[in-house]
This record gives structure tokens, C-alpha cells and sequence, in this order.
């Protein structure tokens, strides 16, 4: 993802003379609590519970035993329901086609982070892993793939 191609890191960079970059754009705007919650957007910690992978901040118990059961346990399905981080719900995202082409590519970045967390946390593991751009705007997500047999 080119930072350039968002307007207000543009604009950022362009009026320090080109001086600067997304780095400082980004040090002057967050302190160390945003790197710290931003870390865990890129990289997220999973829990693995009656054979789901799920991203942490998704898994509740008393909601998992609903969808578990309201999907007859089928893990896969499960995991489609409750892994989805929708950045529309977090993010501004204007309605022109920068906005939302910086957001999916946002998302995008997003999902190639969380494939490789996936891959380290569950070496043994294969996931799909996806970043999609819906009518109210990106989501990542991912499931477990099955197994390959032989």
C-alpha cells in the first residue's frame, strides 16, 4: 500500500518540503498507547476452542456456544460468522473511490498480516484469509481450510 495515495499523508509530506514521511506523519500523530493498539490490529492473537480458530477479540463464550450450536457445530461456519473484522465500523471512510480504494487496500494489508500470525500461531494449520469490500465497506476475515489428503 502506497501511503502517498492518502490525501491527509499527501498533503503532510508535501508541506514538510518531502522531508518527511508516512513514519513521522504517524509519530506525530499517535503516541505510544495507538502503536501499541495498532500493533494488535496487524498483529492479533487467536484462540482455539472445539476445533474454531478465532481472533480474540471475537470470542465470547456465552456468543460462541450460539453460533456453535445454531450451526450444528460446523467449524468452519462458525469461524466465518464470528472472524470478521469490519473496518467500516472503526475507520471514516469517505464515499469517493480514494477513500474506499485506500481502505480495501488498508484492509488488504490487514489480511496479509493476519495470514502470516495465522501461519506462525498454527504452523500445523491452513487458513483463507480474505479481505473483502462489501456495500458498507471492508472487511477481513478468515476460516480454517481442510486438510488436504493424500
Amino acid at each position: 500500500m502506497d501511503s502517498l495515495k492518502d490525501l491527509r499523508i499527501r498533503a503532510w509530506v508535501e508541506a514538510s518540503g518531502g522531508e518527511a514521511d508516512y513514519l513521522d506523519h504517524l509519530s506525530r500523530s499517535a503516541g505510544p498507547a495507538e502503536w501499541i493498539a495498532l500493533s494488535r490490529v496487524f498483529l492479533p492473537r487467536f484462540v482455539e476452542v472445539r476445533g474454531c480458530v478465532l481472533w480474540d477479540r471475537s470470542y465470547d463464550p456465552a456468543n460462541f456456544d450460539l453460533w456453535h450450536r445454531r450451526l450444528e457445530g460446523d467449524a468452519v461456519s462458525v469461524e466465518a460468522m464470528l472472524n470478521q473484522f469490519k473496518l467500516w465500523m472503526y475507520l471514516d471512510i469517505g464515499e469517493d473511490t480514494e477513500s474506499r480504494s485506500n481502505a480495501l487496500a488498508l484492509a488488504q494489508e490487514i489480511a496479509r498480516a493476519w495470514r502470516l500470525s495465522l501461519g506462525e500461531a498454527f504452523p500445523q494449520k491452513a487458513f483463507d484469509v480474505r479481505a473483502t469490500d462489501t456495500v458498507d465497506g471492508p472487511v477481513v476475515s478468515f476460516t480454517s481450510l481442510p486438510h488436504a489428503s493424500c
